[in-house]
């Protein structure tokens, strides 16, 4: 046995020698790439230590072919000339990926980010791309001869198994120890390609990398592009229609540009707290002071202590989220930007140039945190809070490093009653003005209370409302707690939810009814309750507290501030299985980008009676088209332009 093993080059332990050489290969690539663009780029451990996950993920995905090969049960693949074959595979593979790490080391300057697939889109129509890319080659002749030496080393350093099929003894003990390699390998492959074994994390993609570097433009050094292009690959999630002409014209309709003042008569703004809290899947259904009618009357709900909050708050009459997912909700909420044909943070536009909440009012003196008790880096949200400005992040490491505990849930993330205390405590440790986000868990599948509150809030009606009354409870605390700061009567709060989910009541079933969201905003300094007849949704939220604020500057979102804005003219906008529906005047229209396929009046609850052919509401139903034709196009103009600034 001990001969066997010393003649290895063992398939096993090849593979693990062959996969350390193209993670050397990896880093000799972001190396290059850092060098060639060392005006832009800075590097770091953490950039080397980000660096890494992406590149397992891109090694396993590109590699895996070729370590089945290597580590199929089979002796007679013992031979030179399969080896051979095995060889070449990997130089091949691995040659390809360094090539593109090296084209694209001499492309960021044009792009200042990763290249993904829409590359292939952006020069579809291109003819001279060969007189181009000859000449780079001639330019950079460096990573020519790069690209030669290393895969020399390659070839020079690939271990091939020293077995011979021939002289194979005891081939049920081959076969043994190649089938526990193959089955070894396989979920840690899985768990690479993934970015982590735990469920808290979702596959990574690129919009992941913002979490390495505090520098947006750094994250192009933490990825690689081969796995850029993988993550995107069916992905031209955003594709520009036509439907105007010039932007003049589509700006008269709509422009997500705001210009509050003339630029030299801007003033200071009110330097008051704002406090977010973004609570897991916390539906309007169940409010009881949004439902007053639902139920003849007789609902009461699951939320006595947000009951509570609403009757020193301002509310809205209709009020809806922009996305069914909380990663659709993070950027509605933080950044006016709503969740069109796939999750924002998911696409290459999550690399463009874009703030939010945190940044605006980071550049006006404030200090900004943002707190979820999951996982660190659970969801993206480390990522994108960084990329959007805010200065500290508070996870489940923070949360217990500074508590000593272990309220973790087993499942997300720390209980929502403690982590909101936490919330409360840390704030009033921040320097005032301070602007902060907190996003709640507890309120999630798998619909878990702690053990000392399942007599408290036993089952009731459908499996999450135990939950929602724990949530609710936590809110309620939390707001106790914060009552007795100092920092208190000088914040505005918002409160609303990531998103929907269960209910057992028709009106929040049908296309429109599974968006409705509660949006709260509390001023302690003027506590009057009031229910608005107006529409709004969570891109309103950045638009609204920067005009409580009195911000004048241009910035960029998609919402309006809605309570300055006319009740004709609140609207509000989602997206649903590639129908687009815009809720305005009364009435909901959806539209699946070429042409209406549904009319309803929002006093339709349960819309049931589509008035597309009512000739008395044709010219609402084509104005209300247009401005939403004008919406849609703005934002995949920007998206694919680069263009979610004020300036561009």
């Amino acid at each position: 046995m001990k001969q066997w093993f010393n003649k290895i080059y063992s398939p096993t332990l090849a593979v693990l020698w062959n996969l350390l050489l193209v993670y050397v290969v990896y880093q000799v690539a972001r190396l290059t790439y850092y060098l060639e663009n060392t005006d832009y780029l800075s590097y770091s451990w953490d950039v080397f230590q980000g660096g890494l996950l992406f590149d397992t993920s891109a090694i396993l995905y590109t590699n895996a072919l070729y370590v089945v090969m290597m580590l199929f049960p089979w002796y007679r693949k013992e031979n030179k000339t399969y080896h051979q074959v095995c060889k070449w595979l990997f130089i091949v593979v691995n040659g390809i990926t360094f090539a593109i790490n090296l084209a694209d080391a001499v492309y960021f300057q044009y792009t200042m980010r990763r290249t993904t697939t829409t590359i292939f889109q952006e020069f579809s129509n291109e003819g001279n791309l060969g007189s181009i890319i000859g000449g780079e080659f001639l330019r950079h002749w460096y990573f020519v001869v790069l690209f030669i030496v290393v895969i020399v080393a390659l070839w020079v350093l690939y271990a091939i198994p020293k077995l011979d099929c021939q002289k194979i003894q005891q081939k049920w003990r081959y076969a043994i120890v190649c089938l526990l390699s193959l089955l070894l390998f396989t979920p840690f492959c899985i768990a690479g390609m993934r970015g982590g074994f735990t469920r808290a994390v979702r596959p990574i993609t690129i919009s992941n990398a913002n979490q390495y570097t505090t520098r947006p433009i750094n994250a192009a050094l933490v990825l690689n592009t081969p796995f850029s292009l993988l993550r995107t690959i069916g992905k031209s999630v955003f594709v520009v229609p036509k439907y105007f002409d010039s932007e003049e014209e589509m700006a008269r309709i709509f422009t997500p540009i705001h210009t509050i003042v003339p630029i030299d008569t801007i003033a200071p703004i009110e330097k008051k707290n704002v406090v977010i809290l973004i609570v897991e899947s916390f539906g309007r259904e169940y409010i009881g002071a949004l439902n007053k009618t639902l139920e003849n009357s007789q609902y009461k709900g699951y939320t006595p202590y947000v009951d509570a909050l609403i009757s020193k708050s301002t509310t809205f009459r209709y009020s809806y989220c922009n996305g069914r997912k909380s990663i659709d909700g993070m950027p509605s909420v933080l950044s006016s930007i709503p969740m069109f044909v796939e999750p924002f943070i998911l696409t290459p536009s999550s690399m463009n140039d874009y703030t939010g909440i945190a940044g605006i009012l980071a550049a006006e003196g404030y200090e900004t945190a943002f707190f979820h008790g999951a996982q660190n880096g659970s969801m993206g949200f480390q990522a994108f809070a960084q990329k959007t400005g805010f200065q500290k992040y508070f996870g489940r490491t923070e949360y217990e490093a500074a508590k000593g505990t272990n309220d973790f849930d087993g499942n997300w993330a720390i209980w929502d009653e403690p982590f909101l205390q936490f919330y409360a405590e840390q704030m009033s440790q921040m320097k005032q003005p301070f602007m902060t986000a907190v996003f709640t868990a507890s309120s999630h599948h798998p619909y878990h209370i702690p053990e000392k509150y399942k007599e408290v809030y036993p089952e009731e009606g459908i499996i999450m409302h135990k939950c929602v009354r724990y949530t609710d409870m936590a809110i309620g605390k939390f707001f106790e707690t914060a009552s007795r700061q100092s920092w208190f009567k000088n914040t505005i709060f918002v409160l609303t939810s990531d998103h929907t989910n269960m209910t057992d009541h028709a009106e929040y079933q049908t296309d429109l009814g599974g968006f409705c969201s509660p949006i709260i905003i509390f001023d302690p300094s003027n506590p009057v309750g009031e229910m608005q007849d107006k529409i709004a949704q969570q891109i309103d939220i950045l638009p609204t507290v920067l005009g409580k604020l009195g911000y004048s500057k241009p910035y960029f979102g998609f919402g309006i501030d809605v309570l300055k804005t006319p009740k004709e003219d609140t609207w509000a906008v989602n997206y649903l299985n590639g129908v687009y529906q815009y809720v305005k005047n009364g009435h909901v229209l959806q539209f699946d980008g070429q042409k209406t396929k549904g009319f309803y009046s929002l006093q339709d609850s349960l819309m049931q009676h589509n008035l597309l052919q009512d000739s008395s509401l044709s010219t609402l139903h084509s104005s209300l088209e247009t401005e939403l034709k004008a919406i849609i196009q703005q934002y995949m103009e920007r998206m694919t332009q680069d263009r979610l600034s004020p300036s561009k």
